[in-house]
């Protein structure tokens, strides 16, 4: 009769198998798991920290339909925040963005409407018209806002990028990537306000006239995907369907985008399949909400002497459930001063986190507030209250 196997030998030799064999058993990312089978590409990134939990042919360019919007929209959201641009400003419709087929709020030329209405018909109906009217309305020409969306695209890093209109119709050489629709979610997603348009499943325009127009967001997951709250979709008969989404559970906001899907019910189920994903075997680990005090920087010749430096957005560090967070250092990276003066957006400092001594995640910390420089009478009064002060 052959001997028994104790426990300890039996666990020893497994483990040697286990060495000898190349490891211990992998993760589903490092078997490969397809989370998007159905997609011509697809991409799975957090928001916080830009990290990529999976991907599929992240960078084969291909057209976006109408998820070319998110640029547009994201143009809308920076000229809001410079002060060009106000949520009840009048926008005049021209014959150019009323003559718009596909998806449309049905525009009249000549017809006013706010950027506020004509955002929800943007984000929530998809409205080329709208889309149009907005550009034009900021640049001049949607030629001239096509360049600004070119422009921004170059400046985001997306580098399978070119775009030809501001709503996505069918054109030459209009194109885009799954990881490039992720990295401009992602500059869109860092003005939350947004998400009040691209959360909403249904709402009006013009109901305080005869001719009401209903709204229903082409994203119907905002309506049954616990967090969902955005983003965009898109379909032409060569894109196929197409979405960016995005869904929030209390830290923690990922970005899902499935490209070149066959239906909108595989579409959505790619989607779904990638964020269940994420929010099951993830975790987001808040550093500074938004808004937190980092510190302040020296403003040379400003009419302050010195700025605030305010976290942009939630920073955070991305983790497996239960891994530990205390590999992580943090630092706070800022000049010995910037020169005035100071526009909104500037860059002022980073915050840099780091595993192991290798850079994770970086941040900008940039200006929340213009500083202007100081007046003659300012440093005049400045230099005489230095010369005079009296040292102890």
């Amino acid at each position: 009769m052959r001997g028994k196997i104790s426990p300890t030998l039996l666990c020893l030799l497994l483990i040697l198998s286990l060495i000898l064999s190349g490891g211990f058993p992998a993760s589903a990312e490092e078997n490969d798991l397809d989370l998007a089978p159905e997609a011509k590409s697809a991409i799975l990134m957090d928001m916080d920290t830009g990290t990529v939990i999976y991907e599929k042919n992240a960078d084969l360019r291909l057209p976006p339909a109408s998820i070319t919007k998110i640029m547009t929209m994201l143009l809308v959201m920076e000229a809001i925040e410079r002060g060009e641009l106000n949520w009840s400003d009048k926008v005049r419709t021209s014959e150019r963005a009323a003559s718009m087929g596909g998806s449309q709020i049905f525009l009249e030329a000549g017809e006013e409407m706010t950027v506020e209405d004509l955002m929800k018909g943007i984000a929530i109906s998809s409205g080329n018209d709208a889309t149009v009217a907005i550009a034009e309305h900021i640049a001049g020409t949607e030629e001239n806002f096509v360049r600004m969306m070119n422009e921004k695209a170059k400046q985001l890093g997306m580098e399978n990028t070119h775009f030809v209109n501001t709503n996505g119709l069918p054109a030459d050489n209009h194109y885009t990537s799954a990881r490039d629709i992720a990295i401009m979610s992602r500059a869109l997603l860092k003005y939350e306000d947004i998400t009040r348009f691209t959360g909403l499943y249904e709402d009006y325009l013009r109901q305080d006239t005869d001719r009401p127009f209903w709204l229903v967001n082409t994203n119907r997951l905002v309506k049954f995907y616990n967090g969902m709250d955005g983003l965009k979709t898109g379909y032409t008969s060569e894109a196929k369907y197409c979405l960016a989404a995005t869904a929030k559970r209390g830290d923690m906001r990922m970005i899902s985008v499935v490209m070149g899907t066959p239906t909108p019910k595989i579409r959505n189920k790619n989607v779904v399949q990638m964020l269940d994903y994420a929010f099951n075997h993830y975790q987001t680990h808040p550093i500074y909400k938004k808004g937190d005090i980092l510190g302040e920087v020296t403003v040379d010749k400003g009419a302050q002497t010195s700025m605030k430096l305010v976290a942009p957005t939630q920073i955070s560090v991305l983790t497996k459930k239960g891994e530990a967070t205390d590999q992580y250092k943090t630092s706070i990276l800022k000049p010995d001063f910037v020169p005035s003066p100071v526009k909104i957006g500037e860059v002022l400092g980073q915050v840099v986190i780091e595993k192991e001594g290798k850079i994770e995640t970086e941040v900008d910390i940039v200006a929340t507030a213009e500083m202007p420089r100081a007046t003659f009478w300012q440093l005049l009064k400045r230099t005489s209250a230095s010369l005079f002060s009296v040292t102890p």
